[in-house]
């Protein structure tokens, strides 16, 4: 196919040019790999090639596979989306509510209207923020100091919401939570959840919160760009030995690992011959679930971990269970209706449900919703959608 030399091309200039250390892209349909291929250095200081099997912090991509362990535990009754999820999660049963601080710089706390349900935290509506892109739960951890997510402490889920449930889109920690009802309600941690009831089951044997010795020999470096443009590789790994595993954001894997996952959910909910979810749980997560709220762009809070972003910019967006939902074609070719989200370290990829094919792309670069690298990731999503035309033709 002409595309795929294309897309290798794209993704070879890329790296050769310096705009990003290495890459690793994968498109597929349903029942089959249309492309895949790896270029640049896993690290710049080193230049170990970039391999298809190369291990990389997927960070928020970690959502959706959360997500899914939760929507199999309502499918089982164990979890509802509705109900108040304080009755699994009792912390979240007396959740406060920032109004702002005195003149003291004491925070104001007061509590919340209504209770938080499963369904607000899939969707990002139950008030929870990044501090690194809310300079309100910044300003909060270091008054009351309380540790940040990303040091894997239980203290650090002690945290308030900015907006009662229901009343706003707002990006956060919310599945960490979820992590932790699927704990609760499944009577397992959540590494052992995830490896029993979906990575096994999808062959997904790369992926995992703990780097074991085959991943680490293939584990891929951040790197950080500077404002003049440079990138150098930073020292930067998720806890290995944390309090809890961030149901948010923790996981590492491969992309040959995560287009299996993709596919289970083209697949309406099977994948490797398992079903994982039913076909109508599925559609459930791909439909709107914030009503008439918006996705809106989100503000960086502190620039050296991410850029303002803006997915699918001029869109409108909705959210369903765990995906951010773009309700008109984008200019890349991707359907109206389809399902996305990417990582801090500027890993994307998209499930589009009419065109029957999903794509994943991984680099290692912070801060995130870095201009070269979604550059990167549109020109490559373009190649795919212009090799659909080529296979239907």
């Amino acid at each position: 196919m002409r595309t795929s030399s294309d897309i290798d091309r794209i993704i070879q200039h890329a790296c050769d040019s310096g705009a990003v250390p290495g890459a690793v892209v994968m498109a597929a349909t349903g029942d089959e790999i249309i492309h895949q291929s790896a270029f640049g250095k896993r690290s710049l200081d080193n230049g170990t090639p970039m391999t298809t099997d190369s291990v990389f912090w997927i960070a928020s991509m970690t959502k959706a596979i959360t997500a899914t362990a939760a929507m199999q535990l309502v499918e089982q009754g164990k979890l509802s989306l509705d109900d108040p999820i304080g009755a699994v999660l009792p912390d979240l049963g007396s959740i406060q509510v920032l109004e702002g601080f005195d003149n003291d710089g004491a925070p104001q706390l007061r509590p919340a209207r209504r209770p938080i349900t499963l369904r607000q935290l899939l969707t990002h509506t139950a008030g929870f923020c990044y501090d690194m892109m809310n300079a309100d739960m910044g300003r909060y951890l270091q008054k009351t100091g309380i540790p940040v997510f990303r040091t894997g402490l239980n203290a650090a889920m002690q945290i308030p919401i900015m907006t009662d449930p229901g009343t706003r889109w707002e990006y956060g920690t919310n599945i960490d939570f979820v992590g932790k009802a699927v704990e609760a309600a499944s009577g397992q941690a959540l590494d052992a959840y995830f490896r029993e009831h979906i990575l096994d089951p999808l062959g997904m044997s790369d992926t995992a919160f703990r780097i074991g010795p085959s991943q680490r020999e293939r584990l891929v470096r951040v790197h950080r760009r500077s404002p003049d443009g440079t990138l150098t590789p930073i020292d930067f790994e998720i806890k290995q030995d944390p309090e809890f595993f961030a149901g948010g954001g923790g996981l590492y894997g491969t992309v040959p690992d995560y287009i299996k996952f993709t596919q289970m959910i083209l697949n309406k909910g099977v994948g490797r011959g398992h079903r994982l979810l039913k076909p109508e749980t599925v559609a459930l997560m791909s439909e709107n679930h914030i009503g008439d709220l918006h996705v809106t762009p989100m503000r960086s809070a502190i620039p050296a971990v991410t850029n303002d972003a803006e997915l699918c910019p001029g869109i409108d967006k909705k959210h369903g269970l765990s995906f951010v939902i773009n309700m008109a074609p984008t200019p890349e070719g991707r359907s109206a209706g389809s399902l996305a989200w990417a990582g801090l370290a500027n890993t994307y990829y998209w499930i589009d449900p009419i065109r029957n094919v999903t794509g994943v792309i991984l680099m290692q670069v912070l801060p995130f919703a870095d201009p070269t690298c979604l550059k990167v990731f549109s020109d490559f999503e373009r190649a795919v959608y212009a090799g659909l035309g080529e296979r239907a033709a």
